[in-house]
């Protein structure tokens, strides 16, 4: 299990948090607004979460959707967190919806999974290996 250290920059930050731990716990933790903000139908923002996280150099984090908010029509964009890393998390939120939303100070407002980094190395080939999905394409299994 890795440890993160977090650091509090606004007086409003909490610390990320599980709000179910043990055998059947959440796969990620939630994030918190340090401050309120009124969300137009379209619009997207930036959201601090006055922290600023320091990963070992075998993890990042995705931050995703919480689904409260997802049924609001909110959703999180640009939500990769590299070990290097060391400003401000910031929520990257878009409205989807047809009104306006407002998130307040204190609310969750994403979740935050930890991940292990896994550096890859990509070669490059004539061609790849058919398999039964082949060219099926996005979508293709199924809506």
């Amino acid at each position: 299990m890795p440890t993160i250290k977090v650091q509090k920059i606004h007086p409003a930050a909490q610390l990320p948090r599980y709000a179910h731990t043990g055998l059947y716990g959440d796969l990620a933790a939630d994030l918190y607004s340090v401050s309120t903000w009124k969300l137009e139908p379209g619009e997207t923002v930036a959201i601090p979460t006055g922290l600023i996280l320091e990963f070992p150099p075998t993890h990042g984090a995705l931050v995703e959707d919480r689904s409260g908010l997802a049924l609001r029509g909110l959703t999180t964009l640009a939500g990769v967190i590299d070990p290097g890393y060391r400003g401000e998390v910031r929520v990257v939120v878009t409205n989807l919806s047809q009104l306006p939303q407002t998130l307040t100070a204190g609310d969750r407002i994403a979740q935050l999974r930890i991940v292990e980094r896994i550096e890859a190395t990509f070669e490059e080939v004539e061609a790849v290996d058919e398999t039964p999905r082949n060219a099926g394409g996005f979508g293709s299994t199924g809506a």
